[in-house]
C-alpha cells in the first residue's frame, strides 16, 4: 500500500505557463522523492507597463512517501 502526500508550489517564467510547469515540477523533483504528478490549480500573469512581464502557476504536487 503507497502513502502519497500533496505540496502546493508557485513557479514562474518569463517565456510561458509551460515552462513555469517545466521549471516548477523539476525543482520540485530536485527536493521531493517519487513526485508522480501535478495539478495546476492557478495560472497568473503579471503585467508592468501594459506588457506580460511573468508566468505564474499554483500546482499541488503529489509524491509517494517512503516506506
Amino acid at each position: 500500500m503507497s502513502v502519497a502526500r500533496v505540496t502546493e508550489i508557485t513557479s514562474s517564467s518569463k517565456k510561458s505557463f509551460q515552462d513555469a510547469i517545466e521549471k516548477g515540477i523539476a525543482r520540485a523533483s530536485k527536493t521531493l522523492k517519487n513526485v508522480e504528478g501535478a495539478w495546476i490549480q492557478d495560472q497568473k500573469i503579471v503585467v508592468e507597463e501594459g506588457k506580460i512581464a511573468a508566468y505564474r502557476v499554483n500546482m499541488k504536487v503529489t509524491f509517494i512517501l517512503a516506506e
